[in-house]
């Protein structure tokens, strides 16, 4: 089996489909061809092996909203394994609610359901070293990623305040259990810092093949308050960085303000330039969207000690919008900080959470969770100008 060198050529192949809509045959048909591309189902699964689909279920949204992998794509990808005597499985750990409540309310429960295929373990935690990882010494990851023969990620385009995107390379994230991921956000604030464990969580599991969820993305307020843009793409490949990396050339999306991009490179998770990616299947050029909404800005890089009069002009900050606010408290509840740098309104006159942003990390995980898309990114002044 491979990973995420390419036995085509010197450089990484990434197949690029393109793909109307959800409709379950078409989409089977689509990643029937990328797999084609790549050299065939062969390359990634065999007879007999337990095989776990990880798709992103950010939330337990409904597929409509576009937040998470399609069950389209979950249940293609299921029958093509089973097609090759495989014993499928699937599963995610979700942000906020439990794995089996998120599933359900994405429709991946019941697409699962249709072709005979098994949830797996994602809510019991197991500690791991990884001597060479570049920022993670110790993982914590759910059982089922560990237990499998190999790992096929179906992970969704979106937006990402963070890591500017949310693809290939984010998706093994979902493999940290539930309230575990806040332990990361803690530790590494800066985003320079938390994009190296990501690579690092991917050298570690070491997916077979990466499929990219782009037939609906989503741009703006991503990656589960953005507005669904249909670019009707599939992108697949063995290399998740390549994978990203084209994701970025088909919104012209500047690769070096992805900062997963350079640790990806310098640990030789994958390849990240043109010249060393191979693009097969359908024309880019008719699949390009260069007016895609996405924070085309470095990520700014702080820590606890960064002042905080610095902080406050160059760094974005979340922001609740009144009107969409319903109280319901998961913003409170996400943040990894004890005491809360979001705390629910309480005193006289407050209508909505308030945010104590000398404590705040910007780690946006209350942007990336709140259910009612009541809370954006907002870019101070200095920043916006030091941009232009």
């Amino acid at each position: 089996m491979a990973g995420a060198e390419n036995s085509f050529s010197q450089k990484t192949r990434v197949a690029l489909i393109e793909c109307p809509d959800y409709d379950s045959e078409r989409v089977l048909q689509a990643v029937r061809k990328g797999i084609g591309l790549l050299g065939g189902i062969g390359r990634f699964v065999a007879a007999n092996e337990k095989i776990l689909l990880k798709p992103n279920c950010l939330s337990g949204a409904d597929p409509q909203k576009n937040i998470t992998t399609h069950p389209a794509l979950l249940k293609a990808m299921g029958r093509l394994c089973q097609e090759s005597g495989a014993m499928a499985s699937y599963g995610d750990s979700p942000g906020f609610d439990s794995a089996a409540g998120a599933l359900a309310k994405s429709g991946l429960t019941a697409a699962a359901r249709e072709i005979g295929m098994e949830q797996a373990d994602f809510s019991t935690a197991v500690q791991v070293s990884f001597n060479e990882a570049l920022v993670a010494k110790q993982l914590v990851l759910a059982k089922a990623a560990l237990e499998t023969d190999g790992i096929i990620s179906l992970a969704k385009m979106k937006t990402h305040g963070f890591m500017r995107i949310t693809g290939a390379v984010k998706n093994q994230f979902g493999c940290v259990p539930g309230v575990r991921k806040a332990e990361f956000h803690l530790k590494m604030p800066q985003a320079e810092h938390f994009a190296a464990m990501l690579v690092d969580i991917n050298r570690y599991l070491r997916p077979r093949l990466y499929i990219l969820d782009g037939i609906v993305a989503m741009e703006g307020n991503g990656p589960g308050s953005g507005t669904p843009r249909n670019l009707k793409v599939l992108l697949l490949s063995s290399d998740p960085a390549a994978l990203d990396a084209v994701f970025c050339r088909l919104v012209h999306m500047p690769r070096q303000y992805v900062p997963t991009m350079k640790p990806a490179a310098l640990s030789g998770l994958g390849r990240v330039q043109d010249d060393e990616i191979e693009i097969c299947g359908d024309e880019v050029s008719r699949l390009e969207c260069p007016d895609f909404k996405v924070v085309r800005q470095p990520a700014v890089t702080i820590d606890r000690s960064f002042p905080y009069y610095l902080k406050e002009w160059v760094t974005p900050r979340p922001i609740i919008e009144p009107a969409l606010c319903q109280n319901c408290g998961v913003c409170t509840e996400v943040c990894p900080l004890q005491p809360k740098a979001v705390r629910p309104a309480a005193a006289k006159g407050e209508k909505n959470p308030v945010y104590d942003y000398r404590r705040c990390i910007r780690c946006y995980c209350c942007q990336e969770l709140c259910p009612h898309r009541a809370i954006t990114i907002k870019r101070p002044l200095l920043s916006r100008l030091i941009q232009r």
